[in-house]
C-alpha cells in the first residue's frame, strides 16, 4: 500500500532535520567554554615550554660558564684580574675612571 501524504511526508523529514540541527548546536554551545578553556590552556602550555627552553638555554650557558672557571686556568686569571684587579708581580695596573658628572 502506498498512501499519498502530500506535503506532510516532505513537512515531517524537515522538522527532523531541523531538529537534528537544533541537537547539533546545542552540544556545540554547551562544549563551548570547555573549548575556549582547553585552548587556554593550550596557550599556557606554549608559553611555559617557551620560557622552559629559555631557561634551559641560560642553565647550558651558566654550566658552560662554571666548566669553564673550573677547568681553565686562564679564564679564571682573566676573572680574578677583571672582577678584582689582581696583577701579576711587577705589573702595573691602570684603571680608567670616568669624569665627573656635574
Amino acid at each position: 500500500m502506498n498512501v499519498n501524504l502530500g506535503i506532510w511526508h516532505h513537512l515531517t523529514k524537515a522538522v527532523i532535520f531541523m531538529l537534528f540541527v537544533a541537537g547539533l548546536l546545542v552540544v556545540f554551545f554547551w562544549y563551548l567554554p570547555l573549548i575556549r578553556q582547553n585552548q587556554r590552556y593550550r596557550d599556557a602550555i606554549l608559553a611555559l615550554d617557551t620560557k622552559i627552553q629559555g631557561q634551559e638555554k641560560l642553565s647550558r650557558q651558566l654550566k658552560s660558564s662554571i666548566d669553564a672557571v673550573q677547568n681553565d686556568p686562564r679564564t679564571l686569571e682573566r676573572l680574578v684580574r677583571e672582577k678584582l684587579g689582581y696583577a701579576k708581580t711587577n705589573e702595573t695596573v691602570i684603571r680608567f675612571q670616568p669624569p665627573p658628572s656635574r
